[in-house]
């Protein structure tokens, strides 16, 4: 949930309403020959343009591969969270339409899709995908996955003694030894979710705080390397490619699951006035298909297509839901802070 609670605030500064504007209709289309007609009208435009959050160092690794494959240059502009929702909102509302196509958080994704920048697609690849990748409205579909893993300091945890369940955790043997990331929110209300609702999930994490305490620490890196420093002696919240890169180069750590492993996800869109609105759709199927899944977790993105094989492969997953992220942002961020955050330390 990290930054969505200024989702709201980004929205409300530009208030021009937007402008009606009909889809392109390769978007709805579900003939036989629907990849043959997008290919073909996505090879005559020849570019797109896409906004996204991935990392400067990765995007490589999964913009050339199309490229190579369909002879389509695609033309990124990348930035944090909050400015790629602010210029797709803010230039849709001015009617300049640059963008084809936007890939970041979930919770952003169904901001701009309530703002109607977002085209629903039909496509059969959302078939495929993890249960909660793609909502009724079908204007975004979830690519990866950001799981969180437990992680723990081998030299100070004996594996023998990890905890199975939440329960486990309520033992005196760890007083001291926990850590947090600050603003892990949405995981912390699925876990809640998890526990049977909010009365019973809320109360076994106020009892973890007062028996055995939760260091709060800011940046899921920074909880991964006071992992591997010992300091913290088991991490709640960190992502999973982080402990297994770590543990390669030798490092003293490792990571398990106290299931199901929660997720957040990215996603990607189509706009409803992208200028190359072919080229953004075929984008939208190497994404999601079995070519961009790979060349997601050939850099340790866990995927959402089921056909593709996963790092977290076996580990059952629940994602983060993108909706409750995004309307209940302020009364999760709340709790967090009141039974997690505020007590750290006390």
């Amino acid at each position: 949930m990290t930054g969505i609670r200024r989702i709201l605030a980004v929205l409300a500064a530009t208030c021009v309403p937007l402008a009606a504007a009909a889809q392109a209709s390769l978007y709805e289309y579900r003939g036989a020959d629907r990849m043959e007609k997008i290919v073909a009208a996505a090879k005559q435009e020849g570019t797109l343009t896409l906004y996204t959050t991935i990392a400067e160092k990765d995007l490589p690794a999964v913009i050339k591969p199309f490229e190579e494959k369909y002879g389509i240059k695609v033309n990124v502009w990348r930035a944090g969270t909050d400015k790629v929702l602010q210029r797709t909102v803010q230039e849709t509302r001015a009617g300049r339409y640059d963008v084809d196509a936007v890939h970041f958080g979930s919770p952003e994704m169904e901001a701009l899709a309530r703002e109607k920048i977002l085209a629903p697609v039909a496509s059969p690849v959302q078939k495929d995908l993890l249960e909660g990748s793609v909502p009724a409205h079908r204007k975004w579909a979830a690519t990866i996955l950001s799981v969180w893993v437990q992680a723990y300091n081998t030299n100070a945890v004996k594996k023998a003694d990890l905890p199975k369940t939440w329960q486990d955790l309520l033992d005196p043997k760890w007083k001291g030894k926990l850590g947090i990331e600050a603003k892990d929110e949405d995981w912390f209300a699925t876990v809640v979710h998890q526990m049977g609702g909010e009365k019973q999930g809320l109360a076994f994490f106020r009892e973890l705080v007062e028996k055995n305490g939760i260091s709060v620490r800011k940046g899921h890196t920074l909880l991964d390397n006071l992992v591997v420093s010992g300091e913290v002696p088991l991490a709640l919240t960190v992502y999973n490619y982080m402990p297994e890169q770590a543990k390669r180069k030798g490092a003293p750590i490792d990571w398990f699951v106290i299931p199901p492993a929660i997720a957040r996800s990215n996603a990607v869109g189509v706009t409803v006035h992208a200028p190359h609105p072919a080229a953004a759709l075929l984008f939208y199927e190497y994404l999601l298909g079995p070519d961009g899944q790979k060349a997601m977790t050939s850099i340790d993105y866990v995927p959402t297509n089921t056909t593709v094989a996963s790092p977290m492969q076996g580990v059952k997953i629940v994602q983060t839901d993108p909706i409750e992220s995004l309307d209940e942002a302020r009364k999760w961020g709340k709790l967090f802070d009141e039974i997690i955050v505020r007590r750290a330390g006390k």
